[in-house]
């Protein structure tokens, strides 16, 4: 039986890209793995995503890595419509109106920085950004 990419998505794995035998998985929370391959150069064209938490951020940052497929457990509304608008195949266990940050009371600043943006590149360039940001502590 052919496995997939979300197949491979338990505990304490949060997110796998998968094509083939090669298989890539990270521990890392929120949009940091994906953010670290594309980072790294990798060529992820053509692989199936599965992530614990799929928001616009990471949906957008999947479309930018070339990935086929996409998978979350929880997907926001948001991420669905894009990943809908780009014509990439999607699923989720959960589908809720927004990703919500780790304090639990606010929306997810991924989410909130890519909300209005459409253009993966612009996305792209805004998240890396606010990850600075955030973790300088100026956001």
């Amino acid at each position: 039986m052919k496995q997939h990419a979300k197949d491979y998505l338990q505990d304490p794995v949060t997110c796998v890209l998968k094509k083939g035998n090669s298989v890539l998985s990270s521990e890392k929370t929120g949009i940091a793995p994906i953010l670290q391959w594309i980072g790294d150069g990798m060529d992820l064209n053509g692989y199936e995503a599965a992530d614990k938490i799929v928001g616009k951020a990471a949906a957008m940052l999947f479309v930018k890595a070339g990935v086929k497929e996409v998978y979350g457990e929880v997907m926001s509304e948001p991420a669905r419509l894009f990943l809908k608008s780009r014509g990439i195949p999607y699923s989720y266990s959960t589908l809720t109106d927004r990703i919500i940050n780790r304090m639990g009371n606010d929306m997810c600043p991924m989410e909130k920085t890519v909300l209005h943006i459409d253009d993966v590149e612009e996305a792209y360039e805004s998240l890396k950004e606010t990850l600075k940001r955030l973790r300088a502590g100026t956001f």
